[in-house]
């Protein structure tokens, strides 16, 4: 009111009000609009009242907190500046800061992920994210109890974290290009890969601990205790995010391609990479946009932005253009519902698919995610492509079908971080009503996947078709459900399906760090073998566990006929540590 009051006044002196309307036009030009990100996105800046940001955190955190398989998405993007706020993160929630520098965001007080189920127990803390911006904790550590598609990315950490809740059971996790100033404690936590990050000490171990590219990783080898240590990470580029600079314009960076790489990327200030402008994405909405209308957009040289909801295509999101960047805001949802892909892609350069979730749909679909069509075969060694947070379920929200998850037919393809679940519990969950046959297929030569976690499909969880592949970090659990052995028979005189599988013709291989574990739910199920792989010398294998969960059934050989037999009570847990 007291403006246009003091425009009224200026009015009477003739040509001073035309000055001021113009500086003020000039100065609202000056500062470029916010995108639409609609109404699943909250972008809060310093001058947005505390209470105000905790009352809508709050509410989102009330839905979220037990939502594991309802269709809510939500985003919450700090500008640049310091925050007195409390944020838990729940279910499908990603919290970012929009700085070029993790430490361009501030936030004083607590941030925390805290378990999911009775108990104390994290193991179902599924499907929510920090990124990109510094804390300093409540306390002094950071309660991050975490279990599966809990990315943890380009955060500095001005305390310790824990990686539980009081003790009780997790099964996580993953973190990287992250600076913890404290102690990393991780407790209870089954298994955890660290990847280029930094901190003053770990502590902790239980069944399989990688850390590739580390500073200060733990003293202690394998198998006492569980430590697998990879000096440098051989290939990789970090996750795109979003940051606003100092004028308000909006941009992705995309971080250069690393190689032997050690320690974040951020240690001077901003990530080194290209920029893309906010105007050269697409905006999609779910509420409004089609596979149709998103290809449309991609046709005509756009990238793409998803921001959060449930996408239910009709057909598959094509991605034909080398260096095309998808990004998805708070766990964007993939759904095919008519028996198509939800994403496929060129064999092309550059490509980059980030912070998706791909859900089975009603319809059998003979893959959820393809990279590179069927006899890919182009070199990308310069500029691969690569995944980044990508996340596969078939069933939990509702009965799902695929045959593949993610096949992988392009060269030199770097998958950062997926976990592919095949539900175990929650609704359309059954043998026959939530099939899905393998969890990832590799054709595509010199293949790294850092973070992989595959659980439950009805044959190989892995296949690798492909040479030169190389795997840092595996976790594992196979089928609860299969009723009978029969159900349950790869080939004469093999029980089951081994969850890791490197073809018969693979030349050379090569994985570091693999858990998989045994929970059948029905006796007299047994699985041979956890690995199946061809026996040669290019293909190696170092420090692999098999564990049972439960009382039925086992594991009988780590490796092909190697390791022995997991079993229950009392606990024997086989470990391999160099195969051959």
């Amino acid at each position: 009111m007291r403006k246009h009051l003091r425009f009224a006044h200026v009015a009477r002196f003739g040509v001073v009000p035309a000055l001021v309307v113009l500086c003020a036009a000039t100065a609202m030009a000056a500062r470029p609009a916010q995108p639409d990100f609609g109404p699943n996105v909250d972008v809060f800046s310093p001058s947005t009242p505390a209470t105000e940001m905790q009352k809508r955190i709050d509410a989102v955190y009330a839905i979220q907190h037990h939502n594991e398989f309802g269709p809510q998405r939500n985003a919450f993007l700090f500008l640049p500046g310091t925050y007195h706020v409390d944020v838990p993160i729940g279910f499908y929630t990603e919290v970012a800061g929009l700085g070029a520098s993790p430490d361009d965001v501030h936030i004083i007080g607590n941030v925390h992920v805290d378990a999911a189920f009775k108990n104390d127990n994290a193991t179902t803390t599924f499907w929510r994210d920090a990124e990109g911006f510094s804390v300093t904790p409540a306390g002094g550590t950071m309660q991050w109890a975490v279990s599966q598609a809990v990315p943890l990315r380009r955060m500095h950490i001005r305390g310790n974290m824990v990686l539980n809740q009081r003790h009780g059971w997790a099964s996580g996790g993953w973190m990287s290009d992250d600076l913890i100033d404290g102690n990393v404690n991780s407790g209870t936590q089954q298994q955890w890969i660290s990847r280029n990050s930094e901190w003053r000490s770990w502590k902790g171990s239980n069944w399989n601990m990688v850390f590739v590219g580390v500073v200060h990783a733990p003293a202690g080898e394998w198998p006492e205790p569980p430590y697998t240590k990879v000096a440098k990470t051989p290939v990789v580029r970090e996750k795109p995010f979003l940051q606003v600079d100092k004028a308000g314009n909006y941009s992705v960076r995309v971080p250069s391609l690393r190689r032997d790489s050690v320690g974040i990327t951020w240690r001077d200030g901003e990530t080194p990479g290209k920029s893309i402008p906010i105007d050269k994405f697409y905006i999609a909405h779910p509420d409004r946009d089609t596979a149709a209308t998103i290809n449309k957009q991609l046709a005509a040289g756009k990238d793409l932005i998803l921001t959060p909801g449930i996408y239910e295509l009709n057909e598959p999101i094509r991605i034909t253009r080398p260096n095309t960047v998808v990004l998805g805001l708070g766990f964007a949802t993939l759904k095919p519902v008519k028996g198509t892909a939800a994403m496929t892609t060129a064999d092309a350069n550059g490509i980059i698919i980030a912070g998706l979730l791909f859900d089975a749909g009603p319809e059998m679909s003979p893959v959820l995610l393809r990279v590179g069509p069927k006899g890919s075969h182009a070199d990308h060694r310069a500029d691969p492509i690569s995944l980044h947070d990508v996340f596969f379920r078939v069933g939990g929200a509702g009965a799902g079908r695929t045959k593949v998850n993610l096949e992988v037919n392009s060269n030199d393809t770097i998958i950062d971080h997926t976990w592919i679940w095949r539900a175990d519990h929650g609704r359309g969950v059954g043998w026959t009503v939530n099939p899905s046959a393998n969890g990832l297929v590799v054709n595509g030569n010199d293949v790294t996947a850092y973070g992989l976690f595959v659980e439950h499909h009805q044959q190989f969880q892995v296949l690798w078709n492909g040479n030169g592949g190389r795997t840092y970090f595996y976790q594992s659990e196979i089928p609860y459900d299969p009723s009978n052995q029969a159900s349950y028979t790869s080939a004469p005189g093999t029980d089951g399906w081994a969850s890791y599988k490197v073809a018969d013709s693979v030349k050379t291989h090569e994985a570091w760090g693999l858990g998989i574990y045994s929970v059948f739910t029905y006796p007299d199920v047994v699985l041979t073998r956890a690995v199946e792989v061809p026996k040669r010398n290019g293909v190696r294998f170092h420090h692999i566990i098999t564990v049972a969960l439960g009382h039925h059934g086992v594991i009988l050989n780590v490796i092909n006929d190697t390791g022995g037999a997991t079993k229950m009570e009392p606990r024997v847990t086989p470990k391999v540590t160099e195969y051959p």
